[in-house]
This record gives C-alpha cells, sequence and structure tokens, in this order.
C-alpha cells in the first residue's frame, strides 16, 4: 500500500512541504547551483588574462580575508536587522559585481585587480548573508523540522559542488567565460527574488533594544562563552580545518607525481562530493540522542584522505577515504547547525555563527600556508602523520568537556503530528 504524503516522504523531506522553506531551499539552491561554477571560472579567467600561480592566489585570498575580516559585523548586523533584508542586499551587490566582471572578461577589458576586487566584495557580502541564514532558517520551519531544514541545505550545496566544475569546464570551452558570471549573476537574482516573496515568522522575543556595536559584539561572545559546549566545538572545528590543510595543498602533487595527474584529483574530488550528498541523505534521518558526542566520535575518520595519501594508496582508494570523510563533515554539520538554532536565543544566534565561521575561516588559509614550508622540513609523509593525528587527537579531547558530550535536542513537538497540522 502506497503511503500518504505525511507517511515515509514526509518524515524524510517533510521541511519542504512548508512553503516558507520551500521557498528559501528553492532560491538557496538556485544560488548554490551558480556559486559551483565559480571556483573553476574564476581560476581559468586569471590564467587566460596571463596571470600567474601567485596573482590567482591573491585573487582567491581575497576572497577569503574579506570574508574574515567582515564576518563579525555580519553577525551583528544580521541580529539588528531583518535576516531577509540582510540576505536581498547582499545578493543585490553579488549579482552586481558578478555582471561587471563579466562585461569586463566579455569584452576583453578584464585585469587582475578587476577579479581581485570582485573576489574581495562578493567575500565581504558573504560575509553577511551566512551568519543571517543561519538565523532565518528557524524562522521558516516548524521545529520539529529543522535538522531536515539544515539537511536540505548542505545536500543543496553538496549536489550542485558535484555538477559545478565538470559545468563550468563545459560552458567555458564552448564560450566566453564571462557567461559563467552572467550565470552566477542570475542565481543571486533569483535567489533575492526568493527572500522578497518569504514571509519568515517572527522572532519570538520580537525586536530588542540596539546597543553599540561593540557591544553587541561582546555580548554574542557572551553567548559563547556561556555555553562550553560551543566554545569547545568551535575551537575544535579551527583545529580540524588547520589540520585539513594538508590533504587539500598536498594530495594534488601526489597526484600529479605519482598518481597519474589531474585526473586522478579530479576523481578523489568527485568522490567527496558524493559523500557530501550521501551525508546529506544521512542527515535527513539520523537523530542521535546526543549529537555532538557522536559527531566527534565519527569526525574522527576525517583523518582517513591524509592517511591515504602516505604511499599512496590507488586513487579509487583515496576517493573512497575522502567520501567517507565527507559523509562525516555533512552530517556533523546538520547536528551541529540545528544545535546552534535550538540553544541560542534567536537575537544572539547569527552572531553566534558568525565567532564560529571566523574561527573556521581563520584557521582554514593558515594550514594552507603552513603545509608547505613544514613538509619540506620534515618531509610529505610526516606531515600527512601529524595532520591525521591532530584530527584524531582533537575530535576525541573534545569530549573531554562533559557539556560536548551531554548536549541534547531541545525537545520538540513528535514530527508526524507536525506534518497533520
Amino acid at each position: 500500500m502506497t503511503e500518504a504524503p505525511s507517511g515515509r516522504a514526509a518524515r524524510t523531506l517533510g521541511a519542504l512541504s512548508e512553503p516558507q522553506f520551500r521557498l528559501l531551499w528553492i532560491g538557496q539552491t538556485t544560488s548554490a547551483a551558480g556559486d559551483a561554477l565559480i571556483p573553476v571560472a574564476v581560476a581559468f579567467a586569471v590564467l587566460r588574462i596571463g596571470g600567474s600561480v601567485a596573482e590567482l592566489g591573491l585573487v582567491f585570498s581575497a576572497f577569503t580575508i574579506s570574508r574574515v575580516a567582515l564576518v563579525l559585523a555580519g553577525g551583528v548586523w544580521a541580529d539588528r536587522l531583518p535576516r531577509q533584508l540582510v540576505m536581498v542586499t547582499c545578493d543585490v551587490i553579488r549579482a552586481v559585481f558578478e555582471v561587471i566582471l563579466a562585461l569586463l572578461l566579455l569584452n576583453g577589458t578584464a585585469q587582475i585587480w578587476h577579479l581581485a576586487l570582485g573576489a574581495a566584495v562578493i567575500g565581504g557580502a558573504g560575509a553577511f548573508f551566512v551568519p543571517a541564514s543561519t538565523g532565518l532558517i528557524p524562522q521558516t520551519v516548524s521545529p520539529a523540522r529543522l535538522q531536515q531544514a539544515n539537511a536540505l541545505m548542505g545536500l543543496s550545496r553538496t549536489s550542485t559542488s558535484v555538477l559545478g566544475p565538470p559545468v563550468a569546464g563545459l560552458v567555458i570551452a564552448l564560450a566566453n567565460i564571462g557567461v559563467i558570471f552572467l550565470i552566477d549573476a542570475a542565481t543571486f537574482v533569483l535567489s533575492a527574488v526568493s527572500l522578497l516573496l518569504l514571509r519568515p515568522n517572527a522572532p519570538v522575543a520580537g525586536m530588542r533594544e540596539q546597543q553599540h556595536f561593540f557591544a553587541e559584539l561582546a555580548e554574542g561572545w557572551r553567548e559563547v562563552v556561556s555555553r562550553r559546549w560551543i566554545l569547545a566545538a568551535i575551537c575544535t572545528f579551527g583545529i580540524t580545518n588547520l589540520a585539513n590543510g594538508a590533504f587539500f595543498i598536498l594530495g594534488p602533487v601526489i597526484a600529479d607525481k605519482q598518481l597519474g595527474g589531474a585526473a586522478a584529483w579530479g576523481l578523489i574530488l568527485t568522490g567527496g562530493g558524493i559523500g557530501g550528498v550521501v551525508g546529506g541523505l544521512i542527515a535527513l534521518r539520523v537523530r542521535p540522542a546526543r549529537p555532538l558526542r557522536s559527531e566527534f566520535l565519527i569526525a574522527t575518520l576525517m583523518s582517513l584522505p591524509a592517511l591515504a595519501l602516505i604511499g599512496p594508496m590507488p586513487v579509487l582508494a583515496i576517493a573512497v577515504a575522502l567520501m567517507i570523510s565527507s559523509v562525516v563533515v555533512e552530517l556533523g554539520n546538520a547536528w551541529w547547525f540545528t544545535m546552534l538554532q535550538q540553544h541560542v536565543p534567536d537575537h544572539a544566534r547569527s552572531r553566534v555563527s558568525s565567532y564560529d565561521w571566523l574561527v573556521s575561516l581563520v584557521f582554514q588559509p593558515l594550514g594552507f600556508v603552513l603545509v608547505g614550508p613544514l613538509s619540506a622540513a620534515i618531509g610529505v609523509g610526516p606531515t600527512l602523520i601529524a595532520a591525521a593525528g591532530i584530527l584524531i587527537i582533537g575530535n576525541l579531547a573534545v569530549l573531554l568537556v562533559r557539556d560536548v558530550r551531554e548536549v541534547r535536542w531541545v525537545h520538540q513537538p513528535d514530527e508526524a503530528a507536525t506534518a497533520a497540522s
């Protein structure tokens, strides 16, 4: 007998049955599809106009540096203003700069500084958009389906990231690189339209009295340190992002010298993309009683890709290792974002999220910078062993904090009742 819509499908994808979240999800999925094209487009845009490897690094660094510099401000303003308005503004800014870059590339006048400036503006806009998005999701979906909503958002990002690079390569082969920037600009416009149509639920506590900017920033930090599990977790995320740099810096080098080149590395990364999709699907249903305890235990498997590079193992084995790691990451992200959204009050949610992103963003490029000198000093194998060891020890050490082990879901109405309402 076929189940009714409120049966198995509703339990798995029930968040999409809620009109406001569905509208948000469609807009953000469309935008994610456009964003997935950009890394390949930026790389080839720099190279096509005669840029060097160092200049390519400069363009990508501009994106990260602006996001790091502005993410705390983004959290404050996302808690001050309607988050929907913040996100629409960011989409408009990004769309305008994408169109400018597209026109410069199409008429052959683009220069490196144009691309670096565009990357900085787009990264800076993202610094406001992401904390606002974290805070907005609970305002669009019923509490019982919040984990589903986070899992679906993650699933959009990972599934589009699998298809984005090959589609970008095809577009570049058939047309001017500027076309990709026009496509991405169009997806930002569609995202803005979906946000303008959105009618999110009002925050439970209503509007709050605004304070001085730095006072609000300090208040957000107090929300972080008052919950030991949040502080311990974001420090662990920073450490693991630092250690993960070893795989993504040394991996292409090893693939080029010992595994057959770019095609091998592409296959390995495809395994990671597939793992992200699988992890998102699992996160739709799996709900351990103590989510962070489960998250950090399975996060020790993030050491597998670095260990697989030692030797190295065959390409397929490395791809499987990265796939497993990506499953863990996506599953953990769904649990983590849901914990933040459930336990942090609405008026501070975006600021707490901005501290989470700051630690993650700061340590990731630092890891990229340190891997080269370290591997030159002690060797590639020992560097990979050290990275794997940090990933294992870091994720186990955080479990010594009792609050991390004990944090639980906030009690929510039964999901079946929510689906029937």
